[in-house]
């Protein structure tokens, strides 16, 4: 099939909302999620194939723009679509637009193919010669590493929920978001909405996992650790910075 835009309209329903009648951001990493999972099945690398062939999709890489978040009962349209490609990676861009028409959020994932049992990386051209990507980007960012935390403002701890975990038997990508997010003091997010965000998955975390969130304020801008704590595990799972509007 030839690569082009996959596009779906969601309309905004009232639990999806925050208190400041903004789109959760889960919800929206949610949506995206959905989107991906339709638009792989339909091109023919969707979770079914990868499960017949031993292997899986893992997150490595999201980073999103934000002009604003969706509101209630708005009726918003979302692309996706496979952007680009490398031996061990895949991107896949979406792109929010609001009811009026407009672009409200760009958005770039990265993506690695794994084996199911060796928990290796795959090469995706070797497994999945047919994916070809669109060659167009939402955003142009190659994904750097993220700055490390030298001094946290502040710890957020507590233990991963069962509705925290996903098919994969571990933490889905969205909830690294909202950790990041909470971890941030209820009175700057009163006033501030997320303009950027950058995050860097890095090992996988599972069910009742104790999780710290370290998060250093920077002005307008937050950077976000997340590790397990209190095991002989100790790992960093993902690191986040947000700049904030």
């Amino acid at each position: 099939m030839e690569p082009a835009k996959y596009s779906k309209q969601y309309n905004i329903r009232s639990y999806e909302c925050d208190r400041n009648n903004n789109l959760r951001i889960l919800t929206l990493m949610n949506i995206f999620q959905d989107m991906a999972d339709d638009d792989a099945a339909r091109l023919g690398f969707g979770l079914q194939f990868c499960i017949a062939n031993g292997m899986t999709w893992v997150g490595t890489n999201y980073a999103l723009e934000i002009d604003r978040l969706p509101k209630m009962h708005e009726t918003i349209t979302i692309e996706t679509w496979p952007s680009a490609k490398s031996k061990l990676s895949a991107y896949r861009d979406y792109e929010v637009f609001g009811q009026d028409g407009t672009s409200i959020i760009r958005a770039s994932s990265k993506w690695a193919l794994i084996d199911l049992q060796k928990k290796r990386p795959l090469s995706v051209e070797e497994r999945m010669p047919r994916h070809r990507p669109l060659e167009v980007r939402a955003l142009n960012t190659e994904f750097p590493r993220l700055e490390e935390i030298t001094e946290g403002d502040s710890q957020f701890k507590f233990r991963v929920r069962f509705d925290d975990i996903d098919l994969n038997k571990h933490i889905n990508n969205a909830v690294y978001i909202l950790w990041a997010t909470e971890a941030v003091e209820p009175e700057f997010r009163l006033a501030h909405d997320p303009k950027k965000i950058d995050i860097n998955f890095r090992k996988e975390g599972y069910m009742g996992e104790k999780i710290r969130v370290t998060t250093q304020m920077a002005g307008n801008k937050s950077l976000h650790s997340i590790h397990t704590y209190d095991s002989d595990n100790e790992r960093e799972l993902a690191r986040a910075v947000i700049e904030w509007q």
